[in-house]
């Protein structure tokens, strides 16, 4: 283990919480206060899934590994054609991202579900694991605030994006799950 590992991961990990907060930010098309909100709590959450994987160890380790996937499938497709379906039916209103905290709690699971196998890398070093949670954390909520600043942006280029969003959160429930029974 080593400190390009540790960023590369965390890099990595950061991806899908990129990717949802991409997606508010194309639904916001302005900034929000409680996009710091969702960083901090996507943060949070891949901090705390790795701990929860490292104490769990080998005890749930099948059980995540034939679980996570459906899991993170489940929520993302929940959320994605829940999202694709108020496009198509609302036509007349732009809808703002959902900033619920029960709707960034459940994105939040989805997305970081997977990183909970990450805890057990961590079985052999010990030493490595809180320097490293606490990178995973401070490096998911810097790319989760940088991915909602983009789809702002984006946001405004383009119209409905919302169909385009729940696209993105139902393939990324996909790959999630494909990348899980691939393990």
């Amino acid at each position: 283990m080593n400190w390009l590992n540790v960023i590369l991961m965390a890099v990595g990990l950061a991806m899908d919480c990129c990717a949802v907060s991409l997606v508010q930010g194309t639904n916001q098309r302005t900034w929000h206060p409680r996009a710091l909100l969702m960083a901090a709590i996507f943060g949070v959450f891949h901090m705390g899934m790795p701990l929860i994987g490292y104490l769990a160890g080998n005890l749930f380790v099948s059980f995540m590994q034939r679980y996570a996937p459906w899991i993170a499938l489940l929520l993302l497709g929940f959320l994605g054609a829940k999202m694709i379906w108020e496009s198509l039916h609302n036509k007349d209103e732009h809808h703002e991202a959902n900033w619920q905290v029960t709707n960034l709690l459940m994105l939040a699971v989805a997305t970081s579900v997977d990183v909970l196998a990450t805890g057990l890398l961590f079985v052999p070093y010990p030493g490595w694991l809180l320097p490293s949670v606490m990178t995973i954390g401070a490096v998911t909520a810097v790319f989760s605030l940088g991915g909602y600043l983009i789809g702002v942006y984006t946001g405004k280029l383009m119209n409905n994006m919302e169909i385009l969003g729940g696209v993105v959160l139902i393939l990324l429930g996909i790959k999630i799950f494909a990348e899980g029974l691939c393990l």
